[in-house]
This record gives C-alpha cells, structure tokens and sequence, in this order.
C-alpha cells in the first residue's frame, strides 16, 4: 500500500524523501497560514520566526501536493519526517484524506497545528508577519528563504496563495 504524504510548505520544495508521484491535491477544512513562532528552523527562542501550518478551519481548503512515498522507503520517511516535523510538538501528526486532482482520494501523512502549544499564533495581520518574516534566522537559514522558495514553488506548480504572493512581495520591499 503507498503511503502518502500531503505537503503545503516546505515539503512542497524539500521533501527530504524518495517520492515516485506527485499529485496537486486538495485537504478541506485546513488553511495554510504562517500561525507558528519557529523557534528551531526559521528563528530562535529569542528572535522567533514563522512558519507555516495547517490551521483548522471551518469552510476553508489547502491546496498542495499529494506525495507518495517510494515503495520501501516508508519507515525511514516516517522517522525522519517525525524527527522534522515534531521538534517541538507543535505539530500534531494525523491521517488525513486528501483529494488528488485525478478524482482519486488518498489517506496522507499531515502535519497539523495544535493550536493550544504555545507556538501557534494563528489570526496575525500579513503586515506583522512580513516584519518578523523579513527578520528572523534559524538553524536551517532565513525566514525569508523558506517563505520564497514556497511562494515560488506553489506558483510553479500552478496553486496560487494570495497570502503568500503578497507576503513574499511585502518582505522583498522590506528587505531590500
């Protein structure tokens, strides 16, 4: 059986595991959004960033990638997307169905928010997230490289985030 990853950030561009498809796939009642302080990748304890998550929302939708898992590498990518995704346990991790543009639906690895951790700081006006965006550092580089190269990548992929087009636009003016 293959196991499927749903990806709407970074593993959109840096999947970290062997993928044999790749599929434009919809997660309904989650919206993609910078609500999590990054305190490890993107920023630190002092200087925290942003990333993003999946925040439960009613009536909404995330368009991404539907990723599935080349046959055999299942159990090292679970470990390893674990050991990424769950630094901090601000994520939960759970089953989720995605729908792939091809009609098909498919159960996916998903990495969510739990909005009761400390981290998540949902509902931030664009403006003051594009200040911290323009800012913060952490161990896997600048903020703004993770918010570019995902805004470039959905772009690519032909799923445009207005959000994201307009925060990726916002912190090239701040920052240049």
């Amino acid at each position: 059986m293959t196991m499927w990853v749903f990806g709407y950030g970074s593993l959109l561009w840096n999947p970290g595991f062997p993928v044999s498809r790749s599929e434009r796939a919809t997660l309904n009642g989650y919206a993609r959004s910078f609500c999590m302080s990054s305190i490890h990748h993107r920023g630190t304890e002092e200087k925290p960033g942003l990333v993003l998550a999946l925040d439960e929302q009613r009536d909404t939708l995330c368009k991404g990638l539907a990723l599935a898992v080349e046959a055999g590498h299942e159990e090292r990518t679970l470990h390893e997307l674990r050991e990424r995704e769950l630094i901090s346990s601000a994520y939960v991790e759970k089953m989720l169905d995605v729908h792939l543009e091809t009609d098909e639906v498919v159960t996916a690895v998903t990495y969510v928010i739990d909005a009761d951790h400390v981290q998540y700081c949902g509902g931030m006006p664009l403006e003051d997230q594009a200040q911290i965006i323009a800012h913060a550092v952490g161990g896997r580089g600048p903020n703004t490289e993770y918010l570019y190269n995902t805004a470039e990548h959905l772009t690519e992929i032909g799923l445009r985030d207005p959000d994201l087009e307009w925060l990726a636009q916002r912190v090239r003016s701040i920052t240049s």
